[in-house]
């Protein structure tokens, strides 16, 4: 069923009905057709002449110090050109990461001698083909003095970690209303680390010109953000530094920032004069980067016996690398989903021997709803009130945290139409009570949020005087659709066909432009080309009634452009092509951004655009600005051994505007698959002797595939939201993984009687 198939008697009109142009509509993917002929070309793929090849070389302890390096034997195999390691490395400049750590010392090298994780960058080997670097990759003799670790946060060792002060909240009296609430729960939920995989790994080809300027081939799902951590690390100015990422495949989060290995391969082709290709293996791609870190959270609901939430008590613990802070944040969606008077959130990172973990769909607004879904299905049960009626007895009418209203909030909705295409009506709510054959059928809901961000982006269009026009921006699209909204939006400003419409993204040459991620570039980026494109519209039709030779001048007070035509409102209207080369021009070339007026200057311009600064560019929104959602979920369960599949899923969204139906119904569907694998099937195993990764391969890290995804049918009920975003959109690539996993959870318990609240949820524990 479509996303847009909404029940009449709700009253919403859908997205395609609203739209009466190009923007809002189904089209489908501009960039598809590249892709489906093979013809769309990834960053390894890119037609670089001459080019080395280099192989990275990992630690294989978990903490310790490298005592010596024996390259003699790697550097004397056929083919190599250059063994690179701590000793042997160019000295760069420290620069901070995503998240604002910056490595210790006036100098940095992408390359350990002082351990702290298995799996930790120690050398690479440049060779003429790769074959020949994986050889004498092996060939490396790397001695180590070997130190005790701590690979987990389970570790007794481990300790309680320290204070996130950011992530603290406090209101009421917690403590004491829950002591006195006539109905308790408290119960801790674990979710295990879990990794990004996607589909293309990472990787980047580095080529410089005449040892001055550095042009990078990388998927980055931020290009401008990329070519600042160049320029830094090489004592570049940004202009120096090009960065070229057309395509990606896939990202999720783990290609929002540069790792140590796109230094590796910068400095090996400034060393050589060569271009240098590296390709990071799928195993390596897990200790390469970090995914989502494991968590602990333990919640105490208090509740009247009618079911209102008097107290709320969240201590939760994430992991962390000892070399730096990522804060998985826990209380996220805990402080703002439900009225609750009293409550308290505080949250540890704990310091463990692991690569610095990093974003993954929906940091921290995932596991935040795991725990808080599950507490609210057990309190559901306890009550014996039904889950979807709790929630109703709950819902806020305003955030609590912020103390602001809702830009929009259609949860209720959400309900309703969820519900009743689910048939949520007819659930027996005793656990084990309904049945086909040997399969226990489960049903489950819970709720799912994302916040809404912003920060600034900048555009350029040219109207070219054969009629077409061309959009630029160093934006990316990693599958989610970049290109597809960015023509519609063009086309629906300058009344032209979506097909004369070009998109060029993904290089740092074009207009500046913010992460990827956080689900805010398709709201941000159609708003700075919706911005130029009315300056383009305005522009010409200035010149269309005050050019000497337009053959529209003095012929009205006003002209009008649609259809790829302009002209009055009433007589005849000539193209736009027409129109420029009547004047002599062969084009019209308009650039803008959406940055405040008073972040103009070269100096902000460049920290706007190139740090996360960019997101406190705006003044502080009067209202809170949140994407919503609501899943049904049905399971089945074999009795006998224990199996568990997904056998329908039904949700409502609450997303605002949707720029084009059938791209967000995708991402929809994507989110809600990912959250199958994270409830039935995702987890990082770990060594606890030396902090190895056990399953880092696809293999062993199982995730979705077809046979794991059942039925999905999604409904947009949200509204053009203009107190969110300039068009009206929220959030919506990561918003729908958001409360899948508790959502099986629940529908789990429903169907076995037995309460799983840790992940993935495993055979052993049903039978």
């Amino acid at each position: 069923m479509s996303l847009t198939d909404i029940p009449a008697k709700y009253g919403n009109a859908t997205d395609g009905e609203m739209a009466s142009g190009p923007l809002g509509r189904a089209a489908i993917r501009g960039d598809g057709a590249l892709k489906v002929r093979g013809a769309a070309t990834y960053a390894l793929e890119q037609p670089v002449e001459d080019v080395l090849h280099c192989v990275l070389v990992q630690s294989t302890i978990g903490a310790g110090r490298i005592v010596a390096i024996d390259r003699s034997a790697a550097e004397a195999a056929p083919g190599v050109r250059l063994v690179l390691d701590a000793e042997t490395s160019l000295k760069l400049k420290p620069m901070p990461d995503f998240f604002g750590n910056t490595p210790a010392g006036e100098t940095y090298v992408p390359f350990a001698r002082e351990l702290t994780f298995n799996g930790e960058l120690v050398a690479a080997v440049v060779a003429d083909t790769l074959e020949q670097a994986h050889a004498a990759a092996a060939l490396l003799d790397i001695s180590y003095e070997e130190a005790r670790s701590v690979p987990t946060f389970s570790d007794g060792r481990a300790g309680e970690g320290r204070a996130v002060d950011a992530m603290a909240r406090h209101w009421g009296e917690a403590d004491t209303a829950f002591a006195a609430a006539p109905v308790q729960i408290e119960a801790t939920y674990e979710t295990p680390r879990e990794y990004n995989v996607p589909i293309e790994p990472h990787g980047l080809i580095a080529h410089w010109e005449a040892n001055e300027k550095l042009t990078v081939y990388e998927p980055t799902q931020w290009v401008d953000g990329a070519a600042r951590v160049f320029a830094g690390w090489f004592g570049l100015s940004f202009d120096d530094v090009r960065i070229v990422s057309p395509f990606i495949g896939g990202g999720f989060g783990s290609k929002a920032q540069v790792f140590p290995y796109s230094a590796v391969a910068a400095i090996a082709a400034k060393m050589l004069g060569r271009p240098v290709k590296l390709a990071v293996t799928r195993p390596q791609t897990f200790t390469a980067y970090g995914g989502r870190p494991a968590t602990r959270q333990t919640l105490r609901l208090g509740a009247t016996a009618d079911g209102r939430l008097v107290a709320l008590d969240h201590d939760a613990v994430s992991e962390t690398a000892v070399t730096g802070t990522f804060t998985e944040t826990l209380g996220i969606v805990t402080k703002m989903m439900y009225a609750v008077p009293n409550l308290r959130s505080r949250q540890n990172v704990v310091p463990v021997n692991t690569v610095l973990p990093g974003p993954f769909r929906a940091p921290g607004k995932n596991p935040s709803a795991f725990a808080l879904e599950c507490a609210m299905d057990e309190l559901a049960v306890k009550l014996g009130i039904d889950p979807v009626a709790l929630r109703r007895i709950n819902e806020p009418d305003h955030d609590l945290d912020s103390g602001k209203p809702w830009s929009s909030r259609r949860l209720l909705q959400c309900y309703d139409v969820a519900g009743e295409a689910f048939g949520w009506a007819g659930r027996n709510p005793q656990p084990r009570s309904m049945r086909e054959g040997r399969q226990l059928i489960g049903w489950g809901m819970a709720v799912g949020t994302h916040p809404v961000y912003t920060a600034p982006g900048e555009a350029t269009v040219r109207l070219l005087a054969d009629g077409s026009v061309e959009v630029s921006s160093s934006a990316i699209d990693m599958g989610t659709g970049t290109y597809t909204i960015i023509a519609q939006t063009a086309a629906e400003v300058l009344g032209v066909p979506v097909e004369t419409v070009t998109v060029r993204l993904g290089d740092s040459r074009l207009g500046r432009a913010p992460v990827a991620g956080g689900s805010q570039l398709a709201n941000l980026i159609t708003a700075a080309v919706h911005k130029t494109a009315l300056a383009a519209r305005d522009e010409l039709i200035t010149l269309g009634l005050t050019d000497p030779n337009s053959p529209l001048r003095d012929q009205a007070n006003t002209l009008t452009v649609e259809n790829g035509k302009i002209g009055a409102s009433r007589g005849d209207a000539i193209s736009i092509g027409e129109l420029l080369s009547a004047i002599g021009r062969d084009h019209l070339e308009v650039t803008r951004d959406t940055l405040p007026e008073a972040d103009r200057t070269p100096e902000e311009r460049q920290r706007m655009f190139s740090t996360l600064a960019g997101r406190g560019a705006f003044p502080e929104a009067a209202v809170s600005r949140h994407s919503f959602c609501a899943h049904f979920i049905e399971v089945r369960v074999d009795e006998d051994f224990g199996t568990v599949r997904v056998s329908r899923v039904v949700t409502a969204l609450d997303a605002g505007r949707l720029y084009n139906p059938k791209l967000a119904e995708s991402q929809f569907k994507g989110g809600i698959v990912m959250g199958i694998g994270m409830a039935l099937l995702e987890e990082g195993v770990t060594d606890p002797r030396n902090g190895r990764i056990l399953s880092s391969n696809l293999a062993d890290y199982r995730i979705a595939t077809n046979a794991d995804v059942p039925e999905i049918t999604t409904f947009s009920i949200g509204e053009p939201d203009y107190d969110a975003t300039p068009l009206g959109g929220k959030a919506v690539g990561e918003l729908a993984i958001v409360g899948v996993a508790p959502a099986i959870a629940n529908a789990v318990y429903h169907a076995t009687g037995k309460r799983i609240r840790q992940l993935p949820i495993r055979l052993d524990d049903l039978i």
